[in-house]
């Protein structure tokens, strides 16, 4: 671990002195465990929401229903809203929030097993990125939308 994304993005919010708050559907407070694996994490981590039903997206997160019924919740305007949504409630300055179809089952034709959207919120601009893990191993699944959106958040930082 000692190299680990969660640290190198632990040691960069501490050192920049920022605030990070997650917002977790289909990994289901996974991406939440990793941070707070790190020692000393209470220092740029208030929290986060795991939210996987749509009552729980738009009431803890503000998601909009129009949003939810329109667009689904593995998309890129659900995953915008609950980052804003949950970097709002937390009061931090970064925020990430994912949202996918982990499988085995749920998936269909235009969303399979695997599609995953992670969004960031700052106040400088928001970021959302789609990815497809071809797994149909839901832990797997979880675990690589939780390294991609560590990796995405790192990639964040080291370019901001």
């Amino acid at each position: 671990m000692p190299n680990s994304l969660e640290i190198k993005v632990g040691n960069i919010l501490r050192e920049r002195g920022l605030k990070l708050a997650l917002a977790e559907s289909c990994t289901g407070g996974l991406l939440g465990s990793r941070i707070t694996d790190v020692p000393g994490s209470s220092e740029y981590f208030p929290g986060g929401v795991v939210a996987y039903a749509y009552e729980a997206k738009a009431e803890l997160l503000g998601v909009s229903w129009d949003t939810l019924n329109t667009k689904g919740a593995v998309s890129r305007e659900t995953v915008l809203e609950m980052a804003r949504g949950v970097r709002d409630a937390m009061k931090a300055d970064i925020s990430v929030a994912v949202s996918g179809i982990a499988g085995p089952g749920g998936g269909t034709s235009e969303k399979p097993v695997g599609t995953t959207w992670i969004g960031l919120v700052t106040e400088e601009g928001e970021f959302a990125q789609l990815f497809h893990f071809s797994s149909g191993d839901r832990e797997k699944n979880k675990s690589l939308a939780v390294d991609a959106a560590l990796q995405l958040l790192l990639d964040y930082l080291q370019n901001d």
